[in-house]
């Protein structure tokens, strides 16, 4: 609620000043209510009228720049200062030069963020693969519009679009732009509206052509035979996904993934790459690059720099000996923005109305918009010439008896009865009297009536054939047809962006991304990680531990070892060796359960590495049962960073062993007994989290406390203890030592 009601309005200081009825009260009201009657019409405002394009394929602001240098003549002649189009686009948008300005950089050729540029440009505009190359300022650059945006207003000025007044009321401009071709999926236009947002990938224009006239001759045609794929201005390489790109085509909703073209100088053992993904920048692409050499997971780049140039976009990486480049582009393309994916939301006004659309249904509202262009421009067409037919069916009139006509003209005293005395001598109504009436005397002869009046014959077949189009509709798809011919003829180009397929690309293993070298890794019963370089650990004086904690686990493993961090809330947490630092004995290293993301109360109750999850781990439980599992059952083909279900919660756990192959166990109990089994008599569980198999019998209230795999020597001290078959008893062990490595 608002603050309350005031009991008083207040009174105007001076009382010359007007008094406004309710002016200073402060009135009591819904939230909900103060949204909808402020923000909703902001809301409206901003998607019908601002962010999303229309079927024509442009934003307001597109079209006003567009619309204001076309009427400025500059569809031909020399180009303008691009301050002079601002300041006249003005009239029609009121949101400020630098607005406008910076619209009309994005339609130039020299910014190259269209397929197919409106603007012909001069000067600096910027680029659109490069953040920091800035535009120069209106006064420097100059532009005109480029011969393809005279297809944008092919008979505009035949009431083909809608007119409105602009904002003052001192003007009109068009609601639409009637363009001969689809220009809504030539160009890209991205918009973000409230609580919805738009991105039209671009397409080649001749494909975009010639599947519109497929679709107009067969609304079922396959889209995908004629209309490829995107292509973007920035080139590049699309990895196509014909699945993904059925699922655009379908619903207007996707992304596409797009490459960096690249190409490998022998000679000089660098990498240049000339044309990069529509939806990065090279400075993006650089920093990426420089973090990653940093932080040491790029080794073989020794020196990175941006050459581009009036010629156009070139980055440069200088090689190290040795280097293979495809592989080292391959964990580029993984891990930088050379790689890089652009969505698709297809999400277009139609009749003030935004609606996300697959591209047949775009095609669809487009040939129903273009049939009513066309319609309209006949229906223009025709009343001109039956106004002009009109006009000489009364000069034939007076190719009668010319003589009569002048005689008329000549007697008449008032030269406002000219008219209708014509009218009355010959039988014509006004606006033919009034026609013949302004024909200059040297033009009233025989000669000049018959040359005038042989055209009636010929417009009479052109306004019967106009009646015809305007019947059969037919008819105006063949006269659409052979405009998008025309176009595809004057403007069709290559694609800029050829297709990529991975189906033949060798899977990459991700872990060549990781340098590998030899680590020790240490894990303490309080959680706490440390990874050392043996040149480190040789240096280093005693662990660093929290008061109370002690060290449960160390080995020896690279920096590529996948490690496995079970918790004692049955799940695993998997990662990397290199995902740690490497660190000193002197600190307390990585807190697992933070560096990992713990769920709430959550300890690590065990460690385990591998390098290529191959043998079986041994899960021993305190109730006297043991599970075995294959390793294999915990690699996961996505980078999964959790595992649920890891082990069985039906009793506590004592130990995770690891088993590369079958080995002797000892378990020991609470009352003193222990026992010795071979791995053997236990067959793989395929399911993590299976219950086990009884191995040890336990009596009274004793539980498992203890399990470890023995070695060869300490299995021949504890041959007492071997037993056969499972479940076993076990004997009683309370003084037994193996080796001064194992008491219990």
């Amino acid at each position: 609620m608002a603050r309350k009601k005031r009991e008083t309005p207040i009174q105007p200081a001076n009382p010359n000043d007007a008094y406004i009825e309710g002016a200073g009260l402060v009135v009591e009201e819904r939230i909900t209510e103060t949204l909808r009657k402020n923000f909703m019409p902001y809301a409206m405002s901003a998607i019908v009228s601002r962010a999303l394009p229309e079927i024509d394929g442009f934003k307001p602001s597109h079209r006003k720049i567009l619309y204001t240098m076309y009427k400025m003549g500059l569809l031909s002649g020399a180009r303008t200062k691009s301050a002079n189009v601002v300041g006249q686009t003005m009239r029609l948008n009121p949101h400020g030069d630098a607005a406008i300005y910076e619209t009309m950089v994005r339609l130039a050729r020299g910014n190259e963020s269209l397929l197919h540029p409106y603007v012909d440009s001069k000067g600096n505009f910027g680029k659109a693969y490069s953040r920091d190359m800035a535009y120069a300022a209106p006064r420097y650059t100059e532009v005109k519009l480029e011969p393809i945006s005279g297809e944008l207003f092919r008979d505009i000025d035949k009431e083909t679009v809608d007119f409105v007044p602009n904002y003052d009321n001192t003007t009109v401009e068009p609601t639409l732009l009637p363009a001969t071709f689809p220009t809504v999926l030539v160009n890209s236009n991205v918009g973000i509206a409230v609580s919805m947002a738009s991105n039209v990938c671009p397409f080649n224009l001749a494909e975009v052509c010639e599947t519109t006239i497929a679709y107009i001759k067969n609304p079922e045609h396959d889209l995908l035979s004629t209309l490829k794929g995107p292509d973007f201005p920035t080139g590049a390489y699309l990895v196509y996904d014909e699945a993904e790109m059925q699922r655009i085509y379908e619903t207007g909703r996707g992304s596409v993934k797009l490459r960096a073209k690249y190409s490998y100088d022998k000679s000089a053992n660098c990498i240049e790459i000339t044309q990069i993904p529509y939806s990065t920048t090279i400075e993006a692409i650089m920093e990426k690059t420089v973090e990653l050499i940093k932080a040491g997971k790029i080794r073989e780049i020794s020196y990175l720099r941006d050459e581009t140039d009036i010629n156009g976009l070139k980055l440069t990486l200088d090689l190290k000996r040795y280097t293979d480049p495809d592989k080292l582009m391959q964990k580029l393309f993984r891990m930088t923005p050379l790689q890089d994916s652009v969505s698709c939301n297809f999400n277009i006004l139609i009749a003030g109305t935004p609606r996300v659309l697959g591209i047949r249904e775009i095609l669809e509202e487009w040939v129903a918009f273009r049939t009513e262009c066309i319609r309209r421009r006949v229906y223009f067409d025709l009343h001109k010439k039956k106004d002009k037919m009109h006009l000489l069916q009364g000069l034939a009139k007076i190719l009668l008896d010319i003589d009569k006509a002048i005689r008329i003209v000549r007697e008449t005293e008032e030269e406002a009865e000219v008219v209708s005395n014509l009218m009355i001598g010959f039988g014509i109504d006004e606006i033919q009297a009034e026609y013949v009436a302004e024909i200059k005397l040297r033009h009233l002869n025989r000669e000049y009536i018959l040359n005038r009046t042989k055209e009636i014959e010929q417009l009479a077949a052109e306004i019967a054939e106009m009646e015809e189009i305007l019947r059969d509709v037919k008819k105006i798809r063949r006269i659409m047809i052979g405009e998008l011919q025309d176009v595809m003829k004057k403007y069709g180009q290559p694609r800029k962006t050829l297709f990529y397929d991975l189906t033949d690309e060798p899977e990459e293993d991700p872990r060549e991304d990781t340098p590998d070298y030899p680590v020790h890794l240490f894990m303490t019963a309080g959680g706490y990680f440390k990874k050392i370089t043996p040149q480190s650990l040789r240096m280093s004086g005693e662990h660093k531990l929290k008061e109370g904690d002690s060290l449960i686990r160390q080995m020896e493993a690279t920096n590529r070892t996948e490690l496995l961090f079970f918790t004692d809330k049955a799940q695993v947490y998997k990662s990397r060796a290199a995902q740690f630092e490497d660190t000193k004995t002197s600190v307390l290293g990585d807190y697992v359960p933070v560096k990992l993301g713990f769920d709430e109360g959550e300890n690590v109750v065990s460690m385990v590495a591998t390098a290529d999850y191959s043998g079986f781990l041994l899960f021993c439980y305190a109730n006297g049962k043991a599970t075995k599992v294959p390793l294999r059952a915990y690699e996961t083909k996505t980078n999964r960073r959790k595992l649920a279900n890891a082990y069985s919660d039906k009793s506590p756990l004592v130990a995770v062993l690891v088993l590369p192959e079958d080995a002797s166990v000892l378990m020991r109990t609470t009352n003193g007994r222990a026992l010795v089994f071979r791995t053997e008599m236990l067959l793989p569980k395929a399911s993590r989290d299976s219950i086990g198999v009884q191995v040890m019998t336990l009596r009274a209230k004793a539980v498992v406390e203890y399990a470890a795999v023995i070695t060869e020597e300490q299995q021949e001290q504890m041959k007492k203890y071997i037993v056969k078959n499972i479940p076993a008893v076990g004997g009683m062990a309370k003084e037994l030592e193996l080796s001064g490595q194992l008491t219990l």
